[in-house]
């Protein structure tokens, strides 16, 4: 079972420049507990952003920017952080140290990344957050999706599936989403949901826990159309 949990069982990672930061990992959100260290091991300075007037950089010796990438005015972004090549970091984006991003990817408009890895082509285009989660190659996330990241009780987060319980050792710790997994508009992952690849959600769902790759999410709940009246 350990196996169902591996970065492989999750993510395509051959054309993922930073793949070496799974490496050695057992369980995939082990990655995030290396993220720190793997970022500030790469070179760091390095900006060839096409644009990035107005943007507001923190600690630019330890952030990295790829070829093509464009910083649109008003975006704040805080190293240690590596963006990678052909990005859209878009106005009022707002990353707040330690994340890894892939190639092609979109941080849009009022979208908070904490902590985080985007593989190739992940996008969080609209008003998400993103805090100590990985979002897989081709992962979607429509506007308003919440990644959870701490219990409400504070402590370190479990994850179960098929009765077994692995203790993360995470106090903090949101969603890992597999390749290709799409997430409707205001859905709320709870912290330590793990979706497998080609996952979908519908939209406005409050989901938690280990959904295996393929499956549909949806509410049971149905909305009804009745007659404008009161009775």
């Amino acid at each position: 079972m350990d196996g169902f949990f591996s970065p492989e069982s999750f993510f395509s990672l051959e054309a993922f420049t930073h793949s070496a930061v799974f490496a050695n990992c057992v369980y995939v959100w082990q990655a995030l507990e290396k993220l720190e260290a793997y970022i500030l091991s790469q070179p760091l300075g390095v900006n060839e952003a096409k644009e990035q007037e107005y943007a507001y950089l923190v600690n630019p010796e330890r952030i990295s920017i790829g070829e093509g990438t464009v910083i649109e005015p008003g975006a704040y972004i805080r190293g240690p952080c590596i963006i990678g090549k052909n990005c859209q970091i878009r106005q009022g984006a707002y990353i707040r140290g330690n994340v890894l991003i892939g190639d092609r990817c979109i941080v849009g408009h009022t979208t908070e990344l904490k902590h985080a890895i985007l593989l190739n082509h992940a996008r969080a285009a609209h008003f998400a957050f993103v805090g100590d989660s990985i979002l897989g190659n081709d992962v979607n996330l429509g506007a308003g999706v919440k990644c959870a990241n701490l219990r409400l009780d504070g402590q370190p987060v479990v994850v179960r599936h098929n009765n077994l319980s692995i203790a993360t050792g995470l106090r903090k710790f949101g969603a890992i989403l597999g390749d290709g997994a799409q997430i409707g508009c205001n859905a709320v992952l709870n912290p330590g949901t793990l979706f497998g690849p080609n996952t979908k959600c519908f939209p406005a769902v409050c989901i938690g826990g280990v959904i295996e790759s393929g499956k549909l999410v949806k509410s049971v709940k149905r909305t009804e159309i009745v007659d404008d009246r009161f009775e």
